[in-house]
């Protein structure tokens, strides 16, 4: 990628992480479309964990990873501290790949 579409993508991204903070003031969103985007946002992070999770490359990643990234959910869902977390997602997806499962 050329340098100069590198260093406009850069200003660009600025600029918009700039006016939010600006504009704040200025533009009141209804409740109703507050909701949405906390939604919006949520259901965007549950569909990138998902695809993550699921496949690698084009096709279905195996049965270790979804195990792994269970694991994870539901140690999340009971407050687990992160690092616990990360350990329990990364041992259960090894241990189920040395035992054979792709």
């Amino acid at each position: 990628m050329p340098l100069t579409a590198i260093v406009a993508l850069a200003g660009i991204t600025y600029g918009f992480r700039l006016v939010g903070p600006l504009c704040r003031d200025r533009v009141t969103l209804p409740p109703a479309a507050q909701r949405l985007f906390t939604d919006g946002a949520t259901v965007l992070l549950i569909a990138l964990a998902a695809t993550s999770a699921l496949t690698a490359g084009h096709g279905f990643a195996g049965w270790a990873r979804p195990a792994g990234a269970g694991v994870a959910a539901v140690l999340a869902a009971r407050r687990a501290p992160f690092p616990v977390i990360v350990l329990a997602a990364a041992c259960t997806t090894a241990l189920l790949r040395l035992a054979g499962l792709p």
